[in-house]
């Protein structure tokens, strides 16, 4: 992988890698709240031998720059396609694909509605993109400032960030929440690319539990305005054990528009990471239909 860097526009540093350019078709690949891009790739390399892989990582995330306030959602999304132009051309003329997981299929899907003809279609796994009720209500807590301080901002800022080392962090958290049904290769990747070496010694997040929960207690503006300007095809792929409005966001989204299509697969919110093989798998197929 060839690491790159973008200064970017809102003043601080992107960060990312990519897969040296072979001529196949290349696939833009944005990650979940508090991961990175490497984190997976176990997943990814499942898919080198078809496509090139350029990974992103946003705002505090990975080696991308801290930069204080978190710049929202929507901006977020400007950034990551301002990063992505300034270096797409070396992949020449081959045909472009958007995959993401989580957040990152948030922010992809503001990137397909900010510019149309960018990409040739588009995976998202298990996008949190939030219904009309939960964003009506979320412009409301936003307003009386209640937004920050939702159940998961809380557990964010709380979370354990510093372990003594990477066997410590690893132990600490198989099969804890989130991480609960990795591929001990999957949770292997976390403990080697979302973790750093502290400047006190031992291990700490790359991603701040304050940058998770920045992200947490915001939302993207105008999401189901942005959805309906998106001109590319898109598959949706839920975990049967994920979030239940993440399923009903898709299917929402779904029957609004013939280019969307979406599935509930096995697994739970990060399922890619449950069974990197088979998510592999349904992504090929999906980019490499007719």
């Amino acid at each position: 992988m060839i690491a790159w860097s973008h200064p970017c526009s809102a003043g601080f540093t992107i960060r990312g890698e990519h897969s040296r350019p072979s001529g196949r078709p290349v696939i833009h690949f944005l990650h979940g709240n508090g991961y990175c891009g490497r984190v997976y790739w176990p997943f990814l390399k499942r898919l080198e031998a078809d496509f090139d892989i350029f990974i992103s990582d946003m705002q505090g995330h990975g080696d991308t720059d801290h930069a204080g306030r978190f710049r929202g959602w929507n901006r977020t999304a400007e950034l990551a396609l301002e990063a992505w132009s300034s270096l797409s051309s070396r992949f020449g003329g081959v045909p472009r694909h958007a995959v993401a997981h989580s957040f990152g299929g948030v922010i992809t899907s503001l990137m397909l509605a900010q510019r149309p003809q960018e990409f040739v279609r588009a995976v998202l796994l298990d996008p949190v993109l939030f219904t009309p009720v939960m964003i009506g209500v979320m412009e409301v807590s936003d307003v009386v400032g209640l937004m920050h301080r939702n159940t998961k901002a809380r557990r964010a800022r709380q979370r354990r960030w510093h372990w003594p080392d990477r066997e410590a962090a690893r132990a600490y958290l198989f099969e804890r929440g989130m991480f609960r049904g990795w591929t001990p290769e999957s949770l292997q990747a976390y403990v080697d690319f979302a973790l750093k070496e502290s400047e006190g010694g031992g291990v700490e997040l790359k991603c701040r539990p304050s940058r998770e929960a920045d992200i947490f207690g915001s939302f993207p503006r105008g999401l189901w305005r942005e959805l309906a300007r998106v001109a590319t095809p898109v598959h949706i792929e839920y975990g049967e054990r994920s979030f239940r409005f993440v399923g009903q966001a898709a299917r929402r989204w779904q029957s609004v528009s013939p280019l969307v299509t979406a599935a509930m697969v096995p697994g739970g919110h990060c399922f890619m990471q449950e069974d990197p093989d088979s998510a592999a798998r349904r992504v090929k197929e999906r980019l490499q239909a007719a």
